[in-house]
């Protein structure tokens, strides 16, 4: 199971979802998306430029674990 910490990393750089979006440029609506984990892709070009604003690296902001089955 992939676990997508993107909340975090924005609360440690104090950014709201809507100027995060609009610095990468997506919608707010996809952002959300992202953030609750319920994408099932993600462009490496918009991983880079989440990583390029929040100043991290792209393991800041996903995890693996393992599921429980």
């Amino acid at each position: 199971m992939i676990i997508v910490n993107l909340d975090v990393m924005m609360a440690r750089r104090k950014m709201s979802s809507g100027e995060l979006a609009e610095r990468i440029g997506i919608t707010q609506a996809n952002l959300s998306v992202l953030k609750t984990g319920k994408a099932k892709a993600v462009r490496f070009s918009t991983l880079e430029a989440i990583c390029k604003v929040l100043d991290c690296q792209p393991g800041d902001i996903l995890e693996f674990k393992e599921s429980e089955s």
